[in-house]
């Protein structure tokens, strides 16, 4: 790696270091890439406590939410070779997502979270999960609770099946295989970067663990009156749901499962050329990162900002971030990516990993002098 950056590399892995040797992680990874090189690529402590496992640079962590940038990204290298159209009427290619007036909803809203289709049926199950055709016919059959377009509600689990269904619609393929193919694949990090997870992978995935993650759930069914309508809870986005082998197994577009230096190169090949390789253009690129919607969201009641896929934050990044704690984005302004995920999901905690970000993003700023 370039030496320019030996200082930052330096006190990151301190930072990293100094997490789990506290205690307060068990193992975490840190990547980042500026012009489509990497000038970091940190880990410390261990994937599984109960074995004495290393976490290692290849280690895939399940990142819940963080996911959605990969599925995001399929979408997006699939509109650059002219199969998508983000203006596409989902019913074009899904004929009977057209029940109860749903014939408008186009991928665009589904895309940012406009769709009108946030909610899931109560006693919803893990194994409902890992059923495909059975959740896609869920939201076929579903009413949408307001017309598209008109509210902004974060559809945690129901975009992955929205936005996957639409891509098997057009490419054939499951979204998982098309991420490996055309975005993994071409990138080399194959075995890193993962929606359905292969059953012979599973063995090398992190052991998630709780750290609060779980407490604050119960906290949202609880005060948060539409909270369990999109994560109803027997299906709450925690270290229990992420660790079972058949959820990780399937494709369930709206997490991921991955290590952080696979996605950080994702999202810098999406800004520029990683080794030749590009995956979309700069026209494409100021499309899918510009801010699409900003309105106050109808889960949390805060405002929140997203682009074609990505939270859009002020600070000029692109990206996602998961329950827990993990997160992945871009900033087109510096060149630069970065990724840090965790295994301890956390809550409460002072978000340690956005703390990694936020670091990396002003000594690179500083350094490029932005």
């Amino acid at each position: 790696m370039d030496g320019r950056w030996d200082g930052l590399r330096a006190e990151v892995r301190e930072a990293v270091d100094e997490l789990v040797t506290s205690g307060r992680e068990t193992g975490v990874q840190v990547a980042a890439y500026v012009a489509g090189a990497p000038i970091v690529e940190e880990q410390a402590g261990l994937a599984d406590s109960t074995t004495g496992r290393p976490l290692t640079a290849d280690t895939p962590v399940h990142a819940v939410s963080t996911g959605k940038g990969l599925t995001a990204t399929v979408v997006h290298v699939l509109a650059e070779r002219g199969r998508l159209d983000y203006d596409l009427r989902i019913a074009e290619v899904w004929p009977e997502f057209a029940r109860h007036g749903k014939d408008d909803i186009t991928l665009r809203h589904a895309l940012t979270h406009t769709a009108g289709l946030p909610a899931l049926p109560a006693d919803i199950t893990p194994a409902d999960f890992t059923d495909w055709d059975r959740m896609c016919g869920l939201l076929a059959d579903a009413e949408p609770r307001w017309a598209p377009g008109e509210r902004l509600a974060y559809h945690a689990w129901t975009w992955g099946w929205l936005v996957g269904e639409v891509v098997r619609r057009v490419t054939g393929k499951p979204v998982s295989q098309v991420l490996a193919e055309d975005v993994a694949g071409p990138l080399g990090v194959t075995g890193e970067l993962f929606l359905g997870v292969p059953e012979t992978d599973l063995p090398r995935l992190a052991r998630l663990e709780d750290a609060g993650l779980a407490a604050l759930m119960t906290w949202a069914g609880a005060n948060l009156p539409n909270f369990d309508a999109v994560a109803p809870p027997h299906v709450r986005p925690d270290a229990t749901t992420g660790s079972r082998p058949d959820v990780l197994r399937a494709d369930v577009p709206a997490v991921g499962t991955m290590s952080a230096r696979a996605v950080a190169r994702m999202y810098a090949a999406l800004l520029g050329p990683v080794d030749g390789v590009r995956l979309i253009s700069p026209d494409r690129l100021r499309e899918v990162s510009a801010v699409a919607v900003r309105a106050e969201e109808w889960v949390f009641g805060q405002e929140a900002t997203f682009g074609l896929g990505y939270a859009v934050d002020a600070d000029g990044s692109f990206g996602t971030a998961g329950s827990g704690g993990s997160l992945a984005f871009a900033y087109p302004e510096l060149g630069l990516t970065v990724a840090a995920v965790r295994n301890r999901l956390g809550a409460g905690d002072g978000d340690p990993m956005e703390r990694l970000r936020v670091l990396v993003r002003d000594r690179v700023g500083a350094e490029l002098g932005r």
